[in-house]
Order: structure tokens, then sequence, then C-alpha cells
């Protein structure tokens, strides 16, 4: 039980604090309506601006997208959550569903999971290991599946 309670935070806090700096208002004209992902759009912001560096390593599009392994960092679930607005926005293809679930995969249980379970085991020393292997695990696998995708997109 002390287990699943630990892991609340990071799961909690890190996916509410990346949908609220991820999306914009959600009423025409820039009006907030206080409709859910509501919030001041700082991520995507950011990431627009270099988004030459995601475009070409994982495909994105647009710095919303960006959103997505944020997010996982603190649950994939959480982040799963986020497709379908990604969808009605209509700014996810088949590429970025690749990218996602690689990395997806690799960062699930990143923060929340792994640094709870470690602590309440007793083996705090190997937090930080386990953050190195699950970045680089993760940027790898979301690389290899964006540019899998280009190579099999012009095979077939």
């Amino acid at each position: 039980m002390g287990i699943g309670v630990a892991i609340i935070p990071g799961v909690l806090c890190i996916s509410t604090i990346v949908m609220m700096l991820t999306f914009g208002p959600a009423g025409e004209n820039g009006i907030y309506t206080g409709a859910a992902y509501e919030g001041v759009p700082v991520i995507t912001w950011l990431a627009d601006k270099v988004n030459v560096v995601f475009e070409w390593l994982f495909g994105f599009t647009t710095g919303e997208l960006v959103g997505f392994p944020i997010t996982a960092l603190g649950a994939v679930g959480a982040a799963l959550g986020l497709v379908p607005t990604f969808d009605a926005a209509g700014i996810i293809d088949n590429n970025a569903i690749a990218v996602f679930t690689a990395m997806g995969m690799c960062w699930s249980g990143y923060l929340s999971t792994h640094t709870a379970m470690l602590d309440s085991l007793g083996y705090r020393k190997l937090i930080g290991k386990a953050i190195t292997a699950h970045t680089i695990g993760g940027l790898c696998a979301g690389i290899a599946a964006h540019w899998l995708f280009v190579l099999l997109s012009m095979i077939f």
C-alpha cells in the first residue's frame, strides 16, 4: 500500500502541471471557459521556438505534441488522455502515434512509479541511474520510431 500511495504525487502533480502549461483557452477569441485542458500554453510556446529540433528528431509538426512525452514522465495513462485532444485539433498523425507509443512504453513509471518504488524498497541510491536509463531509452525509442516510420513510409 505504501508504494501505491507514494506514486500519487508524481502522477497527479506532473500530469496536472504539464496539462496546465500545454493548452491555451478553449473558448473562441482566446476566452477562458473553465473547460478541461485550459491553461497557459508555456510549454507549447517554448517548443514552437525550437520546433525544428522536435520536427527532425520526432517528426512533431507542432509544439503542442511535446506535451505527450512530458506528461508521460508523470504518467503514460494521463498522457494518453491528450491524444483525443490532439486528434480533435487535427495535429496528430500516424508518425506521432508511433513516437508516442515508443516513448510511452519506455517512460512508463519514469518519475512516479520508479522513484516511489525504489525509495520504498530502500534503494534510493539507484533512482538517479533509473531516471538516466529511462531518459536515454525514451529519447532513443522516440527517435527510432520516427525514423523507422519515415523509412517504412518511403518503402510502402
